[in-house]
């Protein structure tokens, strides 16, 4: 089989996910296409070709940033507004560049009433993948370990409105391995061709659990206090966000409240032979005040 056949693009490599995915496939020597806006911005890994401009929705710049590739990583763009027309674009242009299948980057709680809003635009893409003549895997990943941490303020507190709700939070580093593993199964069919695959992590927690757990980790005085769904709008409406944004955040509270992300699942295990890593043990923690959309 010639390179052309093996080749892997990957989507989101200047972002936390994307980059991992393809450092992995490159520690193992797998010809790459990187493929997004910001060429300049990619990492430099080798047996990689830096593919680009190209976003999601411009078609012809999708379809020659994919050309020569088998595999499209498929990791899943920011809320727009226009999300699912963009990811069916980029996969159009896979399929007309001659990729064989899509490895798609959905969200834990995938469906169309979802209560976190990005977890619907996830469910309309899984919809459209299902009916667009292509082999491909779904890839649902829990709510991000590092999520909380990001969400702090200056003063370490992680506040919204959630209390007894629990997630199965999730390392981007197990995710990541999950994926690689998938990529890496280039059988025709691979065993993970139609599969919908939950990644989580070992267990589920309570918000405060979790930020507690990343205090002691980070040895930061981190901690989680509860907030009204009006509390929780007037903080981030004084703080500058956007309504989507707000709501958008809220959301994300609220689907852990109501339980919709606290299944746990095998599936680190299953596929990477290594168990799901638990919050305490998680590889790195962002800076307070940096999850997208936040002041």
């Amino acid at each position: 089989m010639s390179d052309d056949h093996v080749t892997v693009a990957v989507t989101g490599v200047t972002g936390a996910l994307g980059s991992r995915v393809a450092a992995r496939l490159a520690d193992r020597g797998v010809p790459q296409l990187l493929v997004g806006r910001r060429p300049d911005r990619m990492p430099g890994l080798p047996g990689a070709r830096r593919r680009g401009p190209a976003g999601y929705g411009d078609a012809s710049a999708m379809r020659e940033a994919l050309e020569g590739a088998s595999t499209l990583v498929l990791v899943s763009g920011h809320r727009t507004g226009r999300r699912l027309e963009e990811h069916a674009t980029a996969v159009e242009a896979a399929i007309a560049a001659g990729v064989d299948r899509v490895l798609y980057v959905s969200l834990v709680g995938a469906s169309p009433t979802a209560t976190y809003l990005n977890a619907r635009d996830q469910w309309l893409t899984e919809q459209f993948l299902a009916g667009a003549g292509i082999r491909h895997t779904v890839l649902r990943a829990g709510f991000y370990t590092s999520t909380p941490a990001a969400l702090a303020d200056g003063e370490f507190v992680v506040s919204g409105p959630a209390s007894t709700g629990r997630a199965a939070f999730t390392t981007h580093e197990d995710i990541a391995d999950v994926i690689t593993a998938v990529a890496l199964d280039e059988g025709v069919p691979s065993e993970y061709d139609g599969a919908v695959l939950e990644i989580t992590g070992p267990e589920a927690l309570t918000l405060d659990e979790a930020v507690t757990r990343i205090a002691a980790a980070t040895g930061r005085p981190y901690r989680f206090e509860t907030e009204t769904l009006e509390e929780a709008f007037a903080r981030r409406w004084r703080q500058g966000m956007s309504g989507e944004q707000i709501e958008t955040w809220i959301s994300w509270y609220q689907a852990i409240e109501k339980g919709e992300i606290s299944a746990v699942t095998d599936v680190v295990q299953r596929l990477t032979g290594s168990p799901a890593t638990p919050v305490s043990d998680a590889a790195w923690w962002p800076a307070p005040n940096t999850a997208r959309g936040t002041p």
